[in-house]
């Protein structure tokens, strides 16, 4: 592993490491034990966009590792003020160790690594958020136990989530089905991916359908960053996909619910819903700091 753009780049065997140094490295702090494993390391963030958990956590994480992080948007940045991204990616490749970029455009990011001499790690884009997804895997783990052949089902907005999600998944042998209204359908790419497992993957227009027997349900906000001009008519769209308690009823009665926050009460997800599985959910968020340091570990050790 030299960068992390996208899930589809990571194997069952890189995936398993990321995870397995991320139990390691929690297992540690909750018992008191420092890891300044990165003393010495400088690590920047460029964000594009808006973020909680992904600033908060990476920079903990820096912190707890030793690192320095750096936390840049890009009005502060040259690139603000139209400096290319090759000329800014080689410049901070002679300063930094280590880029996380949070933007738009999945080609802005891969522009990075063609442009630049460190790692870097994708923070979020429209196409995919392999650090989300990481996550989760990690606490469908710590959960059952095994994550093979399990019923995981996505119901929502075919987004970057979702497109990450699927392909977590299916990486790591898990059934997975997903629902999204016409129109809302994961990426192409994302499918084409999803047709090597023909036998372990449904895409269907009907959440009830989906959410047969389903061991892990997952959902994300009808309308991501960007897209929250059109949140009435994706309401609209989106009726009857929303997490409940009558939709829930038709997955196991042990089915664990997850959330990549924020979450929007009422449209996706119910209070009630919510709140009762609030326990995993923000477990998984707390899980969001784990799998960044594993990976800022993996990528920056001993470079």
């Amino acid at each position: 592993m030299k960068h992390i753009l996208k899930m589809m780049d990571l194997s069952r065997s890189d995936i398993f490491q990321i995870l397995d140094l991320a139990d390691q490295l929690k297992y540690e702090k909750q018992n008191g034990m420092e890891h300044k494993l990165l003393n010495g390391k400088s690590i920047g963030m460029i964000f594009d966009k808006a973020s909680t958990r992904t600033r908060v956590s990476f920079e903990t994480g820096a912190y707890q590792l030793g690192a320095q992080p750096l936390f840049l948007t890009a009005s502060e940045l040259q690139i603000g003020r139209g400096e290319p991204i090759q000329d800014t990616a080689r410049v901070l490749s002679r300063y930094l160790d280590c880029l996380i970029i949070r933007t738009s455009k999945q080609k802005d990011v891969e522009d990075y690594v063609k442009y630049g001499s460190i790692p870097i790690i994708n923070g979020l884009t429209d196409f995919s958020h392999p650090c989300q997804t990481l996550c989760d895997l990690m606490t469908i783990k710590e959960y059952f136990g095994n994550m093979e052949h399990l019923n995981v089902c996505f119901i929502g907005d075919g987004s970057n989530v979702c497109n990450s999600f699927i392909v977590g998944a299916l990486t790591m042998n898990m059934n997975v089905r997903v629902a999204t209204p016409k129109g809302y359908e994961p990426d192409k790419k994302v499918l084409e991916f999803a047709s090597q497992f023909s036998n372990q993957f449904k895409l269907v227009n009907d959440p009830i359908q989906a959410i047969q027997d389903a061991d892990v349900v997952m959902t994300d906000t009808w309308a991501s960053m960007g897209y929250q001009d059109d949140i009435a008519c994706r309401i609209n769209d989106f009726k009857g996909f929303t997490i409940n308690d009558e939709l829930l009823s038709h997955a196991k009665e042990d089915v664990m619910v997850l959330h990549p926050l924020p979450a929007y009460r009422g449209q996706e997800i119910s209070e009630e819903v919510f709140e009762s599985h609030a326990k995993e959910i923000f477990e998984n968020a707390e899980n969001r700091l784990h799998i960044q340091k594993a990976i800022l570990v993996l990528l920056l050790k001993d470079k």
